[in-house]
């Protein structure tokens, strides 16, 4: 039981440690980073299962946080209203081909990166994109076409 009571408390701290640090920092990871989320597995690990290494200590403690994660999925799937809180919500980066600086600045991400993740799909300049969005995951989408602009007259 302390196995599964040590899982839900890592969970919960993993989960809001995730929040906190945002979208870009899910989204691309260097390969240090990846080293030390694969540190961080191992220390949760040895926090969770404090010391057991037996097989039913693993299964109780990777049981325990599969199952918050289906509840998570659940609760998001069933009360629409939760999905912000706990997926994330989208952000919007440009609008008609103008960066929105607060929004990235809040989001600690660079134009660089933006432009980056952009050329990724296709978009040479963000002049072209009429919405630039930071999905709640991480990713970027970027939406071209017509800009709505006023039609100028050209005589009364």
């Amino acid at each position: 039981m302390e196995i599964m009571l040590r899982a839900t408390v890592v969970f919960f701290f993993v989960w809001g440690l995730m929040r906190v640090m945002g979208k870009r920092e899910l989204s691309e990871l260097t390969a240090f980073e990846l080293v030390l989320l694969i540190s961080i597995g191992d220390l949760i690990q040895q926090g969770i299962t404090q010391e057991d290494m037996s097989i039913t200590g693993t299964m109780l403690a990777v049981g325990t946080i599969a199952a918050w994660i289906m509840a998570f999925s659940f609760v998001a799937f069933r009360w629409r209203r939760t999905r912000p809180v706990l997926e994330g919500f989208p952000v919007l980066v440009v609008r008609d081909g103008e960066v929105l600086e607060q929004a990235l600045h809040i989001e600690r991400i660079s134009v660089e990166e933006l432009k980056d993740a952009a050329r990724e799909q296709g978009v040479a300049d963000l002049g072209d994109v009429r919405f630039g969005i930071l999905e709640g995951d991480g990713r970027f989408s970027f939406i071209t076409g017509e800009r709505h602009r006023p039609k100028e007259r050209l005589a009364d």
